[in-house]
């Protein structure tokens, strides 16, 4: 019951801290929100800053725990572990559109270097184990030799363009700006197949 809570937590600062930005969501705020008592976030978390960290470590271990669970499947092969790999980060930011909104104003202002840091830090271990993914099938010669860091860029970049704002997604794509593309089944699939169209040109030797 406490780790729902906390989960609770955690989920409406992601709301809060997206609508207003860190400096502007006070603690007793987000308790207001999140109908909690002040004293049951202190417990929990110490302070914003804390939160802030738990609530990237939560979000990046379960990006984490699913990649890994990708890598060892012996039951795929290599392309078919990009499919999922692409599958997985589509599917998580397309419905955590706030939070990936978030991430992104952190990285680009740079405020707090402890917030900055701890976000390299996390998001680099999971483009590792993509990476390995790729370097996996170059070492069998199933993939081409490519730039392996350079290819999960094109990957992870072409979702983060896509993702900057509504408006300039519904430009990318020729959309009417009152279609919400994030919440649209036609777009995730739309952009999953154009992902995997791209990374098997990319990677596979045919």
């Amino acid at each position: 019951m406490s780790l729902d809570k906390k989960e609770h937590i955690i989920n409406v600062a992601i709301e809060l801290f997206a609508e207003k930005g860190f400096e502007g969501t006070s603690i007793r705020e987000l308790a207001i929100r999140a109908d909690v008592n002040i004293a049951m976030v202190n417990y929990y978390f110490g302070s914003k800053d804390k939160l802030f960290e738990a609530l990237i470590e939560y979000k990046a271990s379960y990006m984490r725990e699913r990649l890994e669970e990708i890598v060892n499947d012996k039951d795929k092969s290599d392309i078919e572990k990009i499919d999922a790999v692409i599958e997985t980060y589509v599917n998580r930011i397309l419905s955590q559109h706030n939070y990936h909104r978030l991430i992104h104003q952190e990285l680009m202002l740079q405020q707090r270097e402890f917030v900055h840091s701890g976000i390299i830090k996390l998001f680099s271990i999971n483009l590792q184990i993509i990476k390995s993914i790729i370097e996996d099938g170059m070492e069998k010669k199933i993939f081409k030799r490519v730039d392996p860091e350079l290819t999960v860029a094109s990957l992870t970049g072409t979702i983060n363009q896509v993702m900057l704002s509504k408006s300039m997604c519904c430009i990318l794509l020729n959309q009417a700006c009152d279609v919400n593309p994030y919440t649209d089944e036609n777009f995730q699939n739309r952009l999953i197949n154009h992902l995997k169209q791209l990374m098997r040109s990319q990677l596979l030797n045919y």
